[in-house]
């Protein structure tokens, strides 16, 4: 059954468009300006847009990804389907495998129920990290890739882990990132003080994206006067690769989004929350794997207040954040938060055009959101 979206404020790639977005078997079958001959939702005055994909979260609305049963996980994927994440990647911390092990098996659990609608699949970050660029991650745990660990994992769950963040310079022969590119997972560069040479590698080897750029990420180093490229500049002289930024307004300076932006393409960029179990919640603190933390100034900090820690955003602090702050059109901020990850994990969404699911958020003019459709089911109304 053909059904119908009507606005002055459609989003599409190319800028804002006055008509109709007419939506038929959970795609997107026309985009146009002539009323059409079915049931219409009139949403002037609202942003009709692709719907946020959100491929970098630990948790939000105090549900924690790693640490929570099936049913929690599903309550936090709908905490921020409620703004705006039509397809959200649960990230899974660093901690004792057998733990990290478990909340895989959850998130296939939490897959299943159709409340989730929103959920692809898991993203591990770790444990497999430099120990001098953890961050946030639990230090004991880290250690270099362990086919004893990761192999049987994998088999064990399927295609639910869909992204494994790593330290490429602790996998010599690349046999992690093979691994991971032969199972159809997206391998991403993160937590690292990998130099150009453990880049180049990776990357010939499949790797395709680097986790939160300048957040734990490494930069030219010299040895006797030599000098060497690290993650940064790796990630912006190979074209082959996405960067991934947290785009809260607090890890990255809006000047720096701009000129990562500048540097490698709009289309090249992802913006995510990396929101914390606390993000949408009046919590001042929190544990995460073992690790303490402060929320202050609008972000998690460590304790000591030596680093971040993650964020506290939602999807739509993030469209706010990139419009109001960075600059950025519309279409250019919903390609960085729909339209590249979708690319990235070879989705068939991410922006509004024919053909595509129709996975669409609503906002008022605050961007706040307003309603949620996830490949044409109606899936959460704001009763403000």
């Amino acid at each position: 059954m053909k059904k119908a979206l009507k606005s002055n404020l459609i989003v599409l790639p190319n800028g804002i468009f006055d008509g109709y977005v007419i939506i038929e078997d959970g795609k997107i079958a026309e985009i146009t300006a002539n009323a059409p001959k079915c049931e219409v939702t009139d949403l002037s005055g609202n942003y009709v847009m692709a719907g946020f994909i959100d491929i970098h979260t630990h948790g939000g609305g105090c549900f924690s990804f790693t640490e929570s049963s099936p049913d929690e996980i599903v309550d936090g994927c709908v905490f921020h389907m409620t703004h705006g994440t039509t397809t959200i990647v649960p990230t899974v911390t660093t901690g004792a495998f057998p733990i990290m092990r478990e909340a895989v098996k959850n998130i296939q659990i939490a897959k299943k129920n159709p409340l989730a609608r929103n959920l692809l699949g898991a993203h591990m970050e770790g444990p497999y990290l430099s120990p001098s660029q953890c961050g946030a991650q639990a230090p004991g745990h880290i250690t270099e890739p362990k086919p004893e660990e990761y192999i049987p994992l994998v088999e064990e769950t399927g295609n639910t882990i869909i992204r494994w963040t790593y330290a490429p310079e602790r996998d010599k022969d690349c046999k992690f990132c093979k691994f991971l590119k032969s199972h159809g997972i997206l391998a991403s560069a993160g937590h690292t003080d990998a130099k150009y040479s453990d880049m180049a590698l990776a990357i010939e080897n499949g790797l395709s994206l680097v986790t939160h750029l300048y957040s734990c990420t490494s930069t030219v180093t010299r040895d006797h006067g030599f000098r060497s490229l690290g993650v940064i500049e790796s990630t912006f002289l190979r074209d082959e690769i996405c960067a991934e930024i947290i785009a809260d307004g607090k890890h990255l300076p809006p000047d720096l989004v701009r000129m990562i932006v500048k540097i490698k393409g709009i289309d090249k960029v992802a913006a995510v929350t990396d929101s914390l179990s606390v993000a949408g919640s009046p919590a001042t603190c929190g544990v995460m794997s073992g690790v303490e933390y402060i929320i202050e100034d609008g972000v998690a900090k460590l304790s000591d207040r030596s680093a971040f820690a993650g964020s506290v955003a939602t999807a739509d602090v993030l469209l706010r954040v990139l419009v109001n702050e960075c600059g950025f059109t519309l279409s250019e901020a919903s390609t960085m938060l729909s339209a590249t990850p979708a690319r990235l994990f070879g989705l068939n969404t991410g922006k509004l055009e024919v053909g595509l699911d129709s996975d669409i958020v609503v906002l008022n003019k605050n961007f706040e959101v307003q309603q949620i459709f996830i490949r044409s089911i109606h899936m959460y109304k704001n009763e403000d």
